[in-house]
Protein backbone atom coordinates (compact mmCIF):
# COMPACT_ATOMS: atom_id res chain seq x y z
CA UNK A 1 0.00 0.00 0.00
CA UNK A 2 1.54 3.48 -0.81
CA UNK A 3 1.79 5.92 1.79
CA UNK A 4 1.27 9.20 0.29
CA UNK A 5 -0.13 11.89 1.96
CA UNK A 6 -2.54 13.74 -0.68
CA UNK A 7 -4.55 12.56 -3.13
CA UNK A 8 -2.27 14.21 -5.89
CA UNK A 9 0.56 12.81 -4.05
CA UNK A 10 -0.91 9.42 -4.16
CA UNK A 11 -1.34 9.44 -7.79
CA UNK A 12 2.45 10.31 -9.34
CA UNK A 13 3.50 7.50 -6.50
CA UNK A 14 1.11 4.80 -8.34
CA UNK A 15 1.89 6.34 -11.90
CA UNK A 16 5.58 5.66 -11.03
CA UNK A 17 4.79 2.10 -9.66
CA UNK A 18 1.95 0.93 -12.41
CA UNK A 19 1.40 3.11 -14.75
CA UNK A 20 -0.25 0.58 -17.59
CA UNK A 21 -2.25 -1.16 -14.76
CA UNK A 22 -5.98 -0.42 -15.39
CA UNK A 23 -7.28 1.92 -12.83
CA UNK A 24 -11.01 1.81 -14.14
CA UNK A 25 -13.48 0.40 -16.59
CA UNK A 26 -17.17 1.49 -16.86
CA UNK A 27 -20.55 -0.38 -18.54
CA UNK A 28 -19.26 0.75 -22.09
CA UNK A 29 -16.17 -1.17 -21.84
CA UNK A 30 -14.47 2.18 -21.63
CA UNK A 31 -10.70 1.94 -20.02
CA UNK A 32 -8.31 4.36 -18.51
CA UNK A 33 -4.83 3.27 -16.99
CA UNK A 34 -3.37 5.40 -13.83
CA UNK A 35 -0.76 7.05 -16.35
CA UNK A 36 -3.82 7.62 -18.85
CA UNK A 37 -5.86 9.29 -15.67
CA UNK A 38 -2.76 11.13 -14.45
CA UNK A 39 -2.10 12.67 -17.67
CA UNK A 40 -6.17 13.41 -18.29
CA UNK A 41 -6.87 15.05 -14.74
CA UNK A 42 -3.58 17.66 -15.85
CA UNK A 43 -5.34 18.26 -18.77
CA UNK A 44 -8.55 19.24 -17.09
CA UNK A 45 -7.07 20.67 -13.92
CA UNK A 46 -5.05 23.49 -16.69
CA UNK A 47 -9.09 24.16 -18.18
CA UNK A 48 -10.46 24.19 -14.62
CA UNK A 49 -7.70 26.86 -13.93
CA UNK A 50 -8.52 28.77 -16.90
CA UNK A 51 -12.33 29.11 -15.71
CA UNK A 52 -11.64 30.80 -12.27
CA UNK A 53 -10.74 27.38 -10.11
CA UNK A 54 -7.21 28.81 -7.96
CA UNK A 55 -6.13 27.19 -4.63
CA UNK A 56 -9.27 27.23 -2.07
CA UNK A 57 -11.74 27.54 -4.15
CA UNK A 58 -14.81 25.42 -3.49
CA UNK A 59 -16.01 23.67 -6.09
CA UNK A 60 -19.77 21.72 -6.28
CA UNK A 61 -20.48 18.74 -8.30
CA UNK A 62 -23.03 16.43 -8.89
CA UNK A 63 -22.24 13.88 -11.74
CA UNK A 64 -22.98 10.05 -11.62
CA UNK A 65 -20.15 7.83 -11.48
CA UNK A 66 -18.43 8.15 -14.53
CA UNK A 67 -14.67 7.90 -15.35
CA UNK A 68 -15.00 11.69 -15.74
CA UNK A 69 -16.03 11.81 -12.66
CA UNK A 70 -12.50 10.08 -11.23
CA UNK A 71 -10.66 12.75 -13.35
CA UNK A 72 -12.31 15.91 -11.74
CA UNK A 73 -11.81 14.80 -8.49
CA UNK A 74 -8.29 14.36 -9.56
CA UNK A 75 -8.29 17.42 -11.12
CA UNK A 76 -9.25 19.20 -8.56
CA UNK A 77 -6.87 18.28 -6.42
CA UNK A 78 -4.26 19.43 -8.44
CA UNK A 79 -5.27 22.68 -7.92
CA UNK A 80 -5.74 22.37 -4.35
CA UNK A 81 -9.36 23.07 -4.32
CA UNK A 82 -12.23 22.32 -2.16
CA UNK A 83 -14.60 19.86 -3.06
CA UNK A 84 -18.03 19.18 -2.36
CA UNK A 85 -19.44 16.11 -4.05
CA UNK A 86 -23.18 16.21 -3.65
CA UNK A 87 -25.18 12.98 -4.29
CA UNK A 88 -27.23 13.06 -8.10
CA UNK A 89 -30.71 12.79 -6.11
CA UNK A 90 -30.39 16.17 -4.66
CA UNK A 91 -32.50 18.68 -5.95
CA UNK A 92 -32.84 22.41 -6.00
CA UNK A 93 -33.82 23.14 -2.13
CA UNK A 94 -30.63 20.92 -0.89
CA UNK A 95 -28.47 22.10 -3.79
CA UNK A 96 -29.10 25.44 -3.01
CA UNK A 97 -29.02 25.17 0.68
CA UNK A 98 -25.20 23.33 0.45
CA UNK A 99 -23.94 25.61 -2.10
CA UNK A 100 -25.21 28.67 -0.30
CA UNK A 101 -23.91 27.28 3.02
CA UNK A 102 -20.52 25.82 1.32
CA UNK A 103 -19.95 29.64 -0.64
CA UNK A 104 -19.49 27.42 -3.71
CA UNK A 105 -17.54 29.39 -7.07
CA UNK A 106 -18.55 26.87 -9.41
CA UNK A 107 -21.41 24.08 -9.84
CA UNK A 108 -20.51 21.10 -11.93
CA UNK A 109 -23.78 19.21 -13.49
CA UNK A 110 -24.56 17.16 -16.14
CA UNK A 111 -27.22 18.49 -18.56
CA UNK A 112 -29.94 15.63 -18.37
CA UNK A 113 -29.64 12.43 -16.57
CA UNK A 114 -31.90 9.80 -15.99
CA UNK A 115 -34.71 12.75 -17.44
CA UNK A 116 -34.04 15.20 -14.96
CA UNK A 117 -32.60 18.81 -16.47
CA UNK A 118 -29.86 19.27 -13.86
CA UNK A 119 -28.23 22.24 -15.74
CA UNK A 120 -32.03 23.89 -15.58
CA UNK A 121 -31.62 23.78 -11.85
CA UNK A 122 -28.20 24.48 -11.35
CA UNK A 123 -28.72 27.46 -13.20
CA UNK A 124 -31.55 28.32 -11.05
CA UNK A 125 -29.68 28.16 -7.95
CA UNK A 126 -26.53 29.85 -9.38
CA UNK A 127 -29.14 32.86 -9.61
CA UNK A 128 -29.68 32.86 -5.61
CA UNK A 129 -25.69 32.34 -4.65
CA UNK A 130 -24.00 34.86 -5.53
CA UNK A 131 -20.52 34.84 -7.43
CA UNK A 132 -21.05 31.11 -8.65
CA UNK A 133 -21.15 30.38 -11.40
CA UNK A 134 -22.31 26.54 -13.44
CA UNK A 135 -20.33 24.41 -15.69
CA UNK A 136 -22.18 21.44 -17.87
CA UNK A 137 -20.07 18.40 -18.01
CA UNK A 138 -21.91 15.50 -19.79
CA UNK A 139 -18.89 12.69 -19.97
CA UNK A 140 -16.32 15.61 -20.58
CA UNK A 141 -14.08 18.29 -18.81
CA UNK A 142 -12.51 21.36 -19.71
CA UNK A 143 -9.37 20.74 -21.19
CA UNK A 144 -5.84 22.64 -21.44
CA UNK A 145 -2.15 22.87 -21.32
CA UNK A 146 -0.39 21.55 -18.96
CA UNK A 147 2.07 23.16 -18.15
CA UNK A 148 -0.04 26.37 -17.31
CA UNK A 149 -0.41 24.78 -13.95
CA UNK A 150 1.43 26.25 -11.10
CA UNK A 151 3.70 24.31 -8.82
CA UNK A 152 2.53 21.41 -7.00
CA UNK A 153 2.27 22.42 -3.30
CA UNK A 154 4.09 20.28 -0.70
CA UNK A 155 2.20 17.47 0.84
CA UNK A 156 1.55 18.47 4.28
CA UNK A 157 1.49 16.09 7.27
CA UNK A 158 -2.05 15.02 8.71
CA UNK A 159 -2.35 17.78 11.45
CA UNK A 160 -1.16 20.32 9.52
CA UNK A 161 -4.09 19.82 6.32
CA UNK A 162 -6.27 22.49 5.21
CA UNK A 163 -9.71 21.27 4.73
CA UNK A 164 -10.25 19.94 1.02
CA UNK A 165 -13.65 17.96 1.36
CA UNK A 166 -17.32 18.68 1.98
CA UNK A 167 -19.44 16.27 2.08
CA UNK A 168 -22.87 16.83 3.31
CA UNK A 169 -25.33 14.42 5.51
CA UNK A 170 -28.56 13.51 3.49
CA UNK A 171 -30.75 15.74 5.84
CA UNK A 172 -33.48 13.86 5.98
CA UNK A 173 -35.35 15.80 8.70
CA UNK A 174 -33.29 18.99 8.78
CA UNK A 175 -30.90 20.87 6.60
CA UNK A 176 -27.97 19.12 5.05
CA UNK A 177 -25.21 19.17 7.40
CA UNK A 178 -21.63 19.71 6.18
CA UNK A 179 -18.48 17.43 7.22
CA UNK A 180 -15.39 19.14 6.89
CA UNK A 181 -12.51 16.10 5.86
CA UNK A 182 -9.11 16.53 4.55
CA UNK A 183 -7.58 13.89 2.27
CA UNK A 184 -5.30 12.60 5.60
CA UNK A 185 -8.29 11.95 6.72
CA UNK A 186 -10.03 9.99 3.80
CA UNK A 187 -6.44 8.30 3.07
CA UNK A 188 -6.95 6.97 6.52
CA UNK A 189 -9.50 5.49 6.13
CA UNK A 190 -9.33 3.73 2.47
CA UNK A 191 -5.80 2.44 3.97
CA UNK A 192 -7.51 0.67 6.93
CA UNK A 193 -10.13 -0.47 4.84
CA UNK A 194 -7.39 -1.76 2.15
CA UNK A 195 -5.58 -3.90 4.80
CA UNK A 196 -9.06 -5.44 6.44
CA UNK A 197 -9.86 -6.24 2.60
CA UNK A 198 -6.66 -7.15 1.82
CA UNK A 199 -6.62 -5.40 -1.39
CA UNK A 200 -4.04 -5.50 -3.98
CA UNK A 201 -3.39 -4.81 -7.68
CA UNK A 202 -5.15 -7.64 -9.25
CA UNK A 203 -7.98 -6.65 -7.74
CA UNK A 204 -11.34 -5.41 -9.50
CA UNK A 205 -14.04 -3.58 -7.38
CA UNK A 206 -17.52 -2.97 -7.82
CA UNK A 207 -17.86 0.82 -7.70
CA UNK A 208 -21.61 0.88 -8.56
CA UNK A 209 -22.66 2.93 -5.88
CA UNK A 210 -23.07 6.70 -6.25
CA UNK A 211 -19.03 8.23 -6.48
CA UNK A 212 -20.21 11.53 -4.97
CA UNK A 213 -20.78 9.51 -1.50
CA UNK A 214 -17.62 9.46 1.02
CA UNK A 215 -17.55 5.74 0.65
CA UNK A 216 -17.01 6.54 -3.60
CA UNK A 217 -13.77 8.50 -2.84
CA UNK A 218 -12.14 6.60 -0.37
CA UNK A 219 -12.11 4.06 -3.00
CA UNK A 220 -10.82 6.33 -5.35
CA UNK A 221 -7.99 6.75 -2.64
CA UNK A 222 -7.97 2.79 -2.00
CA UNK A 223 -7.44 2.64 -5.58
CA UNK A 224 -4.58 4.75 -5.81
CA UNK A 225 -2.99 3.03 -2.28
CA UNK A 226 -3.54 -0.85 -3.66
CA UNK A 227 -3.14 -0.82 -7.14
CA UNK A 228 -6.58 -1.99 -7.64
CA UNK A 229 -9.01 -1.46 -11.03
CA UNK A 230 -12.56 -0.28 -10.61
CA UNK A 231 -15.51 -1.35 -12.50
CA UNK A 232 -17.93 1.33 -13.00
CA UNK A 233 -21.61 1.93 -13.49
CA UNK A 234 -23.13 5.27 -13.71
CA UNK A 235 -25.93 3.69 -11.89
CA UNK A 236 -27.23 0.02 -10.12
CA UNK A 237 -29.46 -1.83 -11.82
CA UNK A 238 -30.55 -4.84 -10.15
CA UNK A 239 -30.13 -6.93 -13.89
CA UNK A 240 -27.34 -4.81 -15.81
CA UNK A 241 -25.50 -4.03 -13.10
CA UNK A 242 -24.57 -7.83 -12.39
CA UNK A 243 -23.88 -8.61 -15.69
CA UNK A 244 -21.34 -5.79 -15.76
CA UNK A 245 -19.47 -7.65 -12.83
CA UNK A 246 -19.56 -11.10 -14.20
CA UNK A 247 -18.12 -9.35 -17.49
CA UNK A 248 -15.04 -7.70 -15.81
CA UNK A 249 -14.54 -10.42 -13.25
CA UNK A 250 -15.40 -8.82 -10.56
CA UNK A 251 -13.13 -9.93 -6.87
CA UNK A 252 -14.75 -7.21 -4.22
CA UNK A 253 -18.71 -6.59 -5.12
CA UNK A 254 -19.99 -4.29 -2.87
CA UNK A 255 -21.70 -2.44 -1.30
CA UNK A 256 -24.26 -3.38 0.91
CA UNK A 257 -27.42 -5.27 1.70
CA UNK A 258 -29.77 -4.21 -1.23
CA UNK A 259 -26.90 -4.62 -3.77
CA UNK A 260 -26.38 -8.51 -2.20
CA UNK A 261 -29.89 -9.38 -2.75
CA UNK A 262 -29.76 -8.22 -6.56
CA UNK A 263 -26.37 -10.35 -6.44
CA UNK A 264 -28.43 -13.08 -4.81
CA UNK A 265 -31.22 -12.94 -7.56
CA UNK A 266 -29.21 -12.68 -10.50
CA UNK A 267 -27.42 -15.65 -9.49
CA UNK A 268 -30.43 -17.80 -8.92
CA UNK A 269 -31.65 -16.58 -12.69
CA UNK A 270 -28.35 -18.15 -14.39
CA UNK A 271 -27.18 -21.52 -14.58
CA UNK A 272 -23.48 -21.23 -14.37
CA UNK A 273 -21.43 -19.08 -11.31
CA UNK A 274 -21.38 -15.82 -12.04
CA UNK A 275 -18.68 -14.10 -10.01
CA UNK A 276 -16.25 -17.54 -10.38
CA UNK A 277 -13.51 -14.88 -9.28
CA UNK A 278 -15.26 -13.01 -5.99
CA UNK A 279 -13.28 -13.19 -2.88
CA UNK A 280 -15.29 -10.70 -0.96
CA UNK A 281 -18.89 -8.65 -0.87
CA UNK A 282 -17.87 -5.68 1.30
CA UNK A 283 -20.62 -3.85 2.64
CA UNK A 284 -22.01 -0.94 4.42
CA UNK A 285 -24.39 1.88 4.68
CA UNK A 286 -27.41 -0.37 5.67
CA UNK A 287 -28.16 -2.84 7.97
CA UNK A 288 -27.21 -6.84 7.10
CA UNK A 289 -29.57 -9.73 8.37
CA UNK A 290 -27.09 -12.77 9.72
CA UNK A 291 -29.22 -15.00 7.49
CA UNK A 292 -28.34 -12.94 3.90
CA UNK A 293 -24.46 -13.22 4.66
CA UNK A 294 -25.18 -17.08 5.60
CA UNK A 295 -27.20 -17.26 2.66
CA UNK A 296 -24.12 -15.26 0.64
CA UNK A 297 -21.23 -17.68 1.82
CA UNK A 298 -23.26 -20.21 0.32
CA UNK A 299 -24.17 -19.53 -2.72
CA UNK A 300 -20.80 -17.73 -3.65
CA UNK A 301 -18.50 -19.26 -0.82
CA UNK A 302 -17.30 -15.71 -0.44
CA UNK A 303 -17.57 -13.69 2.50
CA UNK A 304 -19.86 -10.30 2.94
CA UNK A 305 -17.07 -8.22 4.51
CA UNK A 306 -19.01 -5.08 6.13
CA UNK A 307 -17.88 -1.83 7.96
CA UNK A 308 -19.53 0.67 9.84
CA UNK A 309 -19.40 4.53 9.67
CA UNK A 310 -21.02 7.61 8.74
CA UNK A 311 -20.02 10.67 6.90
CA UNK A 312 -18.81 12.41 9.55
CA UNK A 313 -16.67 9.51 10.79
CA UNK A 314 -16.39 6.72 7.41
CA UNK A 315 -15.67 3.38 8.60
CA UNK A 316 -14.72 2.92 12.10
CA UNK A 317 -14.73 -1.07 12.27
CA UNK A 318 -14.65 -3.44 9.78
CA UNK A 319 -14.72 -7.02 8.87
CA UNK A 320 -11.65 -8.48 8.28
CA UNK A 321 -10.79 -11.62 5.74
CA UNK A 322 -9.58 -13.76 8.69
CA UNK A 323 -12.73 -13.14 10.27
CA UNK A 324 -14.98 -16.22 11.53
CA UNK A 325 -18.08 -16.97 9.67
CA UNK A 326 -19.93 -16.11 13.16
CA UNK A 327 -18.20 -12.89 13.63
CA UNK A 328 -18.59 -11.71 10.17
CA UNK A 329 -22.64 -12.34 10.54
CA UNK A 330 -23.12 -10.70 13.95
CA UNK A 331 -20.99 -8.24 13.95
CA UNK A 332 -19.13 -5.16 11.90
CA UNK A 333 -15.77 -5.89 12.63
CA UNK A 334 -13.10 -4.70 14.89
CA UNK A 335 -11.76 -0.76 15.53
CA UNK A 336 -9.70 0.63 12.07
CA UNK A 337 -6.19 1.53 13.04
CA UNK A 338 -6.31 4.61 15.64
CA UNK A 339 -9.65 4.35 16.13
CA UNK A 340 -10.47 5.00 20.31
CA UNK A 341 -13.97 3.77 20.67
CA UNK A 342 -16.21 4.76 24.09
CA UNK A 343 -20.03 3.76 24.66
CA UNK A 344 -22.42 5.47 26.83
CA UNK A 345 -25.03 4.09 28.03
CA UNK A 346 -28.56 6.34 27.71
CA UNK A 347 -27.95 7.29 31.36
CA UNK A 348 -25.07 9.12 30.52
CA UNK A 349 -22.05 6.59 32.20
CA UNK A 350 -19.58 4.48 30.52
CA UNK A 351 -20.83 1.03 29.36
CA UNK A 352 -19.21 -2.13 31.24
CA UNK A 353 -18.51 -5.36 28.82
CA UNK A 354 -20.80 -6.21 26.44
CA UNK A 355 -23.33 -3.51 27.83
CA UNK A 356 -24.79 -1.83 25.33
CA UNK A 357 -24.21 1.78 24.57
CA UNK A 358 -24.15 5.04 22.29
CA UNK A 359 -21.25 4.64 19.91
CA UNK A 360 -18.99 7.59 20.80
CA UNK A 361 -15.58 7.58 18.20
CA UNK A 362 -11.69 9.62 18.35
CA UNK A 363 -10.04 8.59 14.86
CA UNK A 364 -7.71 10.00 12.13
CA UNK A 365 -10.67 9.75 9.91
CA UNK A 366 -13.33 12.19 11.75
CA UNK A 367 -14.07 14.99 10.49
CA UNK A 368 -13.02 18.11 11.34
CA UNK A 369 -15.98 19.74 12.18
CA UNK A 370 -19.14 20.82 10.67
CA UNK A 371 -19.21 23.88 8.76
CA UNK A 372 -21.92 25.39 10.47
CA UNK A 373 -19.38 24.88 13.53
CA UNK A 374 -22.68 25.74 15.84
CA UNK A 375 -23.16 22.39 15.37
CA UNK A 376 -20.04 20.60 16.96
CA UNK A 377 -20.99 21.11 20.61
CA UNK A 378 -23.84 18.87 19.88
CA UNK A 379 -21.81 16.53 17.74
CA UNK A 380 -19.09 16.05 20.43
CA UNK A 381 -18.76 15.15 23.71
CA UNK A 382 -16.89 16.97 26.39
CA UNK A 383 -14.06 14.75 25.62
CA UNK A 384 -13.81 15.22 22.13
CA UNK A 385 -15.57 12.25 21.09
CA UNK A 386 -17.67 12.35 18.18
CA UNK A 387 -21.22 11.32 18.98
CA UNK A 388 -22.27 8.97 16.19
CA UNK A 389 -26.07 8.30 17.89
CA UNK A 390 -25.04 4.87 17.20
CA UNK A 391 -26.43 2.24 19.59
CA UNK A 392 -23.90 -0.88 19.84
CA UNK A 393 -21.98 -3.59 21.86
CA UNK A 394 -18.10 -4.82 22.40
CA UNK A 395 -18.53 -8.30 21.88
CA UNK A 396 -15.88 -10.57 23.52
CA UNK A 397 -13.42 -10.62 20.44
CA UNK A 398 -13.63 -7.28 20.08
CA UNK A 399 -15.87 -7.07 17.68
CA UNK A 400 -18.53 -3.46 17.35
CA UNK A 401 -22.73 -5.29 17.16
CA UNK A 402 -24.46 -2.26 16.37
CA UNK A 403 -28.03 -2.59 17.74
CA UNK A 404 -29.44 0.22 16.66
CA UNK A 405 -29.84 3.71 16.52
CA UNK A 406 -31.09 5.96 19.74
CA UNK A 407 -33.93 7.23 17.62
CA UNK A 408 -34.64 3.87 16.93
CA UNK A 409 -35.02 2.45 19.98
CA UNK A 410 -39.04 2.42 20.36
CA UNK A 411 -40.01 3.11 23.62
CA UNK A 412 -43.50 1.12 24.14
CA UNK A 413 -45.18 1.45 27.74
CA UNK A 414 -41.52 2.16 29.49
CA UNK A 415 -40.12 -1.22 27.76
CA UNK A 416 -37.03 -0.63 24.99
CA UNK A 417 -37.56 -2.38 21.73
CA UNK A 418 -34.71 -2.55 19.39
CA UNK A 419 -35.95 -2.10 15.80
CA UNK A 420 -32.51 -3.76 14.61
CA UNK A 421 -33.67 -7.19 16.95
CA UNK A 422 -37.07 -7.35 15.81
CA UNK A 423 -35.95 -6.77 11.90
CA UNK A 424 -33.23 -9.22 11.95
CA UNK A 425 -35.88 -12.13 13.32
CA UNK A 426 -38.28 -11.20 10.25
CA UNK A 427 -35.90 -11.54 8.03
CA UNK A 428 -35.72 -14.90 8.90
CA UNK A 429 -39.51 -15.56 7.48
CA UNK A 430 -38.93 -16.79 4.12
CA UNK A 431 -42.31 -14.32 2.67
CA UNK A 432 -39.98 -11.67 3.80
CA UNK A 433 -37.81 -10.11 1.41
CA UNK A 434 -37.07 -6.72 2.85
CA UNK A 435 -38.17 -5.17 6.25
CA UNK A 436 -38.30 -2.15 8.38
CA UNK A 437 -39.53 -1.75 12.03
CA UNK A 438 -40.37 1.84 13.09
CA UNK A 439 -41.80 3.08 16.48
CA UNK A 440 -45.68 5.23 15.61
CA UNK A 441 -46.86 7.67 18.24
CA UNK A 442 -49.85 5.58 20.29
CA UNK A 443 -52.01 8.06 23.09
CA UNK A 444 -51.85 4.27 24.89
CA UNK A 445 -48.48 3.30 24.91
CA UNK A 446 -46.47 5.96 24.25
CA UNK A 447 -45.32 4.40 20.80
CA UNK A 448 -46.48 1.35 18.78
CA UNK A 449 -44.33 -1.25 16.88
CA UNK A 450 -45.14 -1.29 13.23
CA UNK A 451 -43.22 -3.50 10.78
CA UNK A 452 -42.99 -2.30 7.11
CA UNK A 453 -42.47 -5.67 4.88
CA UNK A 454 -41.60 -6.36 1.22
CA UNK A 455 -42.90 -9.18 0.75
CA UNK A 456 -40.59 -11.93 -1.40
CA UNK A 457 -40.75 -13.03 -5.00
CA UNK A 458 -43.92 -15.23 -5.26
CA UNK A 459 -45.01 -14.93 -1.70
CA UNK A 460 -48.71 -15.00 -1.30
CA UNK A 461 -49.33 -12.59 1.50
CA UNK A 462 -48.48 -12.12 5.08
CA UNK A 463 -50.91 -11.91 7.49
CA UNK A 464 -50.53 -10.13 11.21
CA UNK A 465 -51.45 -13.19 13.30
CA UNK A 466 -49.07 -15.01 11.25
CA UNK A 467 -46.42 -12.66 11.59
CA UNK A 468 -46.73 -12.71 15.26
CA UNK A 469 -46.80 -16.67 15.20
CA UNK A 470 -43.30 -16.64 13.76
CA UNK A 471 -41.97 -13.71 15.89
CA UNK A 472 -42.98 -16.08 19.04
CA UNK A 473 -41.58 -18.82 17.59
CA UNK A 474 -38.07 -17.29 17.29
CA UNK A 475 -38.57 -16.59 20.86
CA UNK A 476 -39.27 -12.90 20.62
CA UNK A 477 -40.89 -11.67 23.67
CA UNK A 478 -44.38 -10.34 23.47
CA UNK A 479 -43.71 -6.89 25.16
CA UNK A 480 -41.51 -6.49 21.39
CA UNK A 481 -43.60 -7.78 19.27
CA UNK A 482 -45.50 -5.70 16.59
CA UNK A 483 -49.09 -4.27 16.96
CA UNK A 484 -49.39 -3.16 13.29
CA UNK A 485 -48.13 -5.21 9.78
CA UNK A 486 -47.89 -2.66 6.93
CA UNK A 487 -47.40 -4.29 3.66
CA UNK A 488 -45.31 -2.16 0.47
CA UNK A 489 -44.05 -3.03 -3.27
CA UNK A 490 -40.65 -1.82 -2.40
CA UNK A 491 -38.91 -0.47 0.79
CA UNK A 492 -37.65 3.69 0.46
CA UNK A 493 -34.35 3.65 0.66
CA UNK A 494 -31.20 6.03 -0.23
CA UNK A 495 -28.54 5.38 -2.56
CA UNK A 496 -26.59 3.91 -0.23
CA UNK A 497 -28.67 1.24 0.79
CA UNK A 498 -30.53 2.58 4.04
CA UNK A 499 -34.54 2.47 4.58
CA UNK A 500 -35.29 5.85 4.81
CA UNK A 501 -37.36 5.30 7.71
CA UNK A 502 -38.60 9.12 8.72
CA UNK A 503 -40.55 8.42 5.27
CA UNK A 504 -42.25 5.52 6.40
CA UNK A 505 -42.73 7.23 9.81
CA UNK A 506 -44.76 9.66 7.56
CA UNK A 507 -47.20 7.73 5.96
CA UNK A 508 -48.03 5.72 8.78
CA UNK A 509 -48.01 8.12 11.47
CA UNK A 510 -51.54 8.55 11.21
Amino acid sequence: MLQGRTLWELMEQRVDATPDALMAVDEDMRTVTFAEFWTESERAAAGLLAQGVVPGSVVSWQLPTWIESLVLVAALSRLDAVQNPMLPIYREREVGFITSQARSSLLVVPSVWRGFDFEAMATEVAGGVEGMRVLVADRTLPQGDPGSLPPITAAADADEQSVRWLFYTSGTTADPKGAQHTDASISAVARGMGERLALHEGDRNALVFPFTHIGGITWLFASLQSGCSNILMEGFHPQETPEVLARENVTLAGSGTVFHQAYLAYQRSQPQPVFPDVRGFPGGGAPKPPALVAEMREVFDAPVLSGYGLTEAPILTMASTDDTDDELATSEGKPMPGVELKLVTVEGVVAGPGEEGEIRAKAPQVMRGYLDASLDAAAFDEEGYFRTGDLGRIDERGNVVITGRLKDVIIRKGENVSAKEVEDLLYLHPAIADVAVIGLPDPDSGERVCAVVQLAEGADGLAFEDMVAFLKGEGLMNQKLPEQLELVDLLPRNPAGKVLKHVLREQYAD
